[in-house]
C-alpha cells in the first residue's frame, strides 16, 4: 500500500519507487491499495483524502488489506469466469465448425460422384432429372449450413412429424444418382418426431458409411418398421465391418474413424442427435462380415410437436 501524501513529502521512504506522473497529480489522491489474487496484481484502488484526519496505523492497514484481498478474489473469480466462458464459446464454435466441414465434405463427395457418372449418363433423361434434384438438394443443405454458422447449432424450429418413408426414398434416389443401389424395404409408413433435415442427414450418413464399406457387388439395405412404440430404421451392409473394440470404445467418440480420409464426426453427431430426441442407436458389426445399425426414433404424437398439414390430415 502506498501513501501518496507521504510519497510526495518523503519519497526516500519508498526506496526509489517510481509512480506514474498522472497518478501523483490526481487531486486529493491519498492511498493506493493493490488488489491481488495469489501473487498477481490485477488492479489497484486510489482512495481520496479523508474528510476527517485519520492516522494510517496497523489497524487501518489490516482493514484495507483484508478488503483488498476480498475485492481481488472477487475480480479474479470474475476474470476466470469470463475466460472460461470465452473458451467455451470457442469450443462450441470449433465443434460446430467441425460438423459443418464434415457436412460440406459429404456434399462435395456427392457432387463429385455425380459429375463422374455424368460422363456416361449425360444423355439419360432420368439421370438428368436425378442430377437436378441432387444439385437442388445440395444447394439447400449448404444454405442451411450457412444459417447454422450465423445463428448457431440449435435448430430454430421445434421437432415436427417426419415421414420416414419419404426421407428414405429421397436417400435411395440420391445414391442411385451416384451409381449405387440400395435395397429399400418399407414395412409400414411411420411418422417420427424430429427435424427433417437432421434426420435425413443422420440416416444419409449411415447409408454413405455402408456404401463406403461395401464393394459394388455387395449388399446395402435399409428397412423401416415399427418396434413397439418407436420407429426402427435399420441400415445394413455386407462390407468390411468393424471390430468389437472399435464399436465399444471409439465409434461414437469424435475424431475416431476407420476411413483413411474420414473426419470421425458423423457417427458422433448422429449418436448425439438421436439421443437428444429420446431415441437409441445400436450397432452390430463383425470384421469381413458387415455392419447393421439400428435407429430407434420416437413416433410423432399429435399435440407434442408440430406436423405438416398433410401428415395431420392423413393421421385422422
Amino acid at each position: 500500500m502506498i501513501n501518496l501524501e507521504e510519497y510526495r513529502s518523503l519519497p526516500r521512504r519508498y526506496d526509489g519507487l517510481e509512480i506514474p506522473a498522472w497518478l501523483v497529480e490526481v487531486p486529493n489522491a491519498w492511498l493506493v491499495v493493490p488488489l491481488t489474487t495469489g501473487n498477481e496484481l490485477i488492479a489497484f484502488v486510489v482512495l481520496a483524502t479523508a474528510r476527517a484526519r485519520i492516522d494510517v496505523n496497523w489497524e487501518v492497514n489490516d482493514l484495507l488489506k483484508t478488503a483488498a484481498r476480498q475485492a481481488g478474489a472477487f475480480l479474479g473469480q470474475m476474470q476466470a469466469s469470463e475466460a472460461l466462458l470465452e473458451v467455451r464459446k470457442f469450443d462450441s464454435f470449433n465443434r460446430m465448425s467441425a460438423f459443418v466441414v464434415h457436412d460440406l465434405k459429404n456434399i462435395i463427395t456427392q457432387l463429385s460422384l455425380m459429375l463422374k457418372n455424368a460422363e456416361r449418363h449425360r444423355d439419360n433423361p432420368e439421370f438428368q432429372k436425378d442430377m437436378l434434384m441432387t444439385v437442388e438438394h445440395s444447394v439447400e443443405r449448404m444454405r442451411k449450413l450457412m444459417m447454422q454458422l450465423r445463428e448457431g447449432a440449435t435448430p430454430l424450429d421445434g421437432p415436427r412429424g417426419i415421414d420416414l418413408a419419404d426421407v428414405l426414398r429421397r436417400i435411395q434416389t440420391a445414391k442411385s444418382g451416384q451409381g449405387r443401389d440400395i435395397e429399400l424395404k418399407i414395412e409400414e409408413r411411420l411418422v417420427a418426431r424430429g427435424h427433417e433435415d437432421r434426420i435425413e442427414r443422420v440416416i444419409g450418413h449411415l447409408v454413405q458409411n455402408a456404401l463406403d464399406a461395401t464393394e459394388h457387388r455387395g449388399r446395402v439395405w435399409v428397412r423401416l418398421a415399427r418396434q413397439g412404440t418407436q420407429a426402427l430404421v435399420e441400415v445394413g451392409d455386407s462390407g468390411h465391418g468393424m471390430s468389437p473394440e472399435f464399436v465399444r470404445e471409439r465409434l461414437f467418440k469424435p475424431f475416431q474413424t476407420t476411413k483413411p480420409t474420414g473426419m470421425g464426426i458423423g457417427a458422433y453427431e448422429s449418436f448425439q442427435y438421436i439421443h437428444e430426441l429420446g431415441g437409441k442407436v445400436s450397432v452390430d458389426s463383425a470384421v469381413d462380415v458387415g455392419t447393421q445399425v439400428d435407429l430407434l426414433l420416437p413416433l410423432f404424437e399429435v399435440g407434442h410437436a408440430t406436423a405438416s398439414p398433410d401428415l395431420l390430415k392423413e393421421s385422422e
